[in-house]
C-alpha cells in the first residue's frame, strides 16, 4: 500500500496536465490506469479526476465523480460551476452554487465571478445584486476579477448605473475592465460612451487589447460609423504591433455589409493573411442575401464548397 500511495502524488501531476491541455484521450487512460492501480477511491485523485472532466466539458462524468466524493472541497465546487458556466449551463451552474451554500463551504475570490456570468446569461438581475452583496460581505470588492465580473454582469442586465459605479470605484483596472465596461455600453447602443471609455483608456496610458477593439469595432458596426470602423482597424497594427485576428475581419465584414458595401468585405477577406472560417463566410453571405448580391454569394459558396472539398480529399 505504500507504494501505491507513493504513485499518488505522480497521477495528481499527469491529471493536472491533461486538466491544463483539455486532453479527454489522454485523461480517460490515466484514469483507466488509477482504476487498475487501486487509487481512484483516494479523494485526491478523485478531486483532480472530478477537476479534469470538467475542464475537459465531459460534466456528467465530473459529476457522477463529485457524487461519490467523500471530500468536496471549495475548489471543487468552483470548478463545476465555472464549468458550467462556460459551457452557457447557467441555471446548473447557479444550482451547484446553492447546493455549496447549502453544504456550508467557505467562498473564495474564484467562487463568485462563474456565478456572476451566470446571473448575466441569465439577465437574472435581482439575484446578480444578491451576489454583488456576497462579494462586499467577503471582502472581494477589491479584487479584479470580481470587479470585471460585476460589471458584464450588470451591462448584461441593462443596469449601466451599477456597472459604471463599480468600474469608476475600482482601485485597479486592468484591460478586460475598460473592454467590460465599453461593451456594456456597447451592447445598449451607448457608443459615443464607448469611444469616449477608449480615449480615456489610451489617456491614462492603459494599452488597449485585441478584445477591446472587437469592442469598438463591434460599436461602430452597430451604429453604421464605417470611417470611424476603417480607422479603428488600422489602429489595431500599431498599437497592438500585430495583424488584425479573425475576429476583427468579421467585425469589419458585419460592418461594411450591413451598409451594402458587399464587394469591399469580400476584397478585405481575400486580402487576410489568416484563414477565414464559416462564420466570417457566413457574416458576408448574409449581407448578401439582404443586399441581393447574387454574383458575390455565389463566389462565397463556391469558395467555400471547394475549401470543403479540399478538406475531405485529405
Amino acid at each position: 500500500m505504500p507504494a501505491t500511495l507513493d504513485i499518488i502524488p505522480l497521477y495528481a501531476t499527469l491529471l493536472d496536465a491533461c486538466s491544463s491541455a483539455k486532453t479527454l484521450q489522454n485523461l480517460k487512460r490515466l484514469h483507466c490506469r488509477t482504476i487498475i492501480l487501486g487509487i481512484s477511491h483516494h479523494d485526491f485523485i478523485r478531486t483532480k479526476l472530478v477537476s479534469s472532466y470538467a475542464s475537459c466539458a465531459q460534466l456528467h462524468h465530473a459529476n457522477v465523480l463529485f457524487s461519490f466524493a467523500t471530500r468536496q472541497p471549495t475548489f471543487l465546487f468552483n470548478t463545476l460551476i465555472r464549468a458550467h458556466a462556460s459551457l452557457g449551463l447557467f441555471s446548473h451552474s447557479l444550482f451547484i452554487f446553492h447546493q455549496m451554500l447549502i453544504a456550508g463551504k467557505s467562498i473564495d475570490r474564484y467562487t463568485l465571478p462563474p456565478v456572476l456570468k451566470s446571473c448575466a446569461g441569465l439577465s437574472a438581475l435581482r439575484l446578480g445584486r444578491q451576489v454583488h452583496g456576497i462579494v462586499l460581505v467577503n471582502g472581494f470588492a477589491l479584487d479584479t476579477t470580481n470587479s470585471n465580473a460585476l460589471i458584464t454582469m450588470y451591462a448584461k442586465c441593462g443596469d449601466l448605473v451599477n456597472a459604471r459605479k463599480v468600474f469608476d470605484e475600482m482601485s485597479v483596472r486592468n484591460q478586460i475592465s475598460w473592454s467590460a465596461m465599453m461593451a456594456g455600453y456597447g451592447m445598449n447602443g451607448m457608443f459615443n460612451e464607448v469611444f469616449e471609455l477608449f480615449d480615456r483608456m489610451v489617456e491614462v496610458g492603459e494599452r488597449p487589447d485585441g478584445v477591446t477593439f472587437t469592442v469598438l469595432l463591434t460599436a461602430c458596426s452597430h451604429g453604421g460609423l464605417i470611417e470611424r470602423g476603417k480607422e479603428y482597424f488600422e489602429m489595431i497594427e500599431r498599437r497592438l504591433g500585430v495583424r488584425p485576428g479573425l475576429e476583427h475581419y468579421t467585425s469589419m465584414v458585419d460592418m461594411l455589409g450591413r451598409v451594402g458595401q458587399v464587394e469591399e468585405a469580400e476584397k478585405l477577406i481575400l486580402e487576410m493573411e489568416v484563414e477565414p472560417d464559416e462564420a466570417l463566410w457566413g457574416a458576408l453571405l448574409g449581407a448578401c442575401r439582404i443586399h441581393a448580391k447574387v454574383e458575390v454569394a455565389e463566389r462565397v459558396v463556391e469558395k467555400v464548397y471547394n475549401k470543403r472539398r479540399g478538406v475531405a480529399s485529405i
